[in-house]
């Protein structure tokens, strides 16, 4: 039993560094800020994550103990990077692209951050 869990731990280390070298390497590479977005974003969901969900399984299965820290650090960070990619993003799109620029939506409206909310009227 300890040597498939620390097989699984194993994987989850490995996967985890492979995605970290991989949103390293795409930090580098990539050339503007939207394709830089998805580098970090990726690394930290899933190269943390995977590391956090190793250190759960092993103070878990190994130490006996669970460690409520790494669940709470884990849940943190799946809800806030894609929170954060998508404040950059419209904060990117507001700086350096013109409404013009940009493909229609096929809706009324618009793009949300170039055009004012339609009046909400209570009746």
């Amino acid at each position: 039993m300890d040597l498939i869990v620390e097989i699984l731990i194993a994987f989850f280390l490995v996967v985890s560094g492979v995605f970290g070298l991989v949103g390293s390497f795409g930090m580098i590479k990539l050339r503007d800020t939207l394709q830089r977005l998805h580098a970090p974003t990726k690394a930290t969901t899933l190269g943390v994550g995977g590391v956090l969900i190793a250190s759960m399984l092993y103070f878990l299965v190994i130490k006996g103990s669970f460690s409520f820290h790494e669940l709470l650090i884990t849940l943190f960070l799946f809800l806030t990077a894609p929170i954060t990619a998508n404040f950059i993003a419209k904060t990117f799109m507001q700086a350096h692209t013109r409404d013009e620029d940009l493909p229609p939506t096929g809706r009324e409206y618009g793009w949300s951050l170039y055009d004012d909310p339609p009046n909400q009227t209570d009746d």
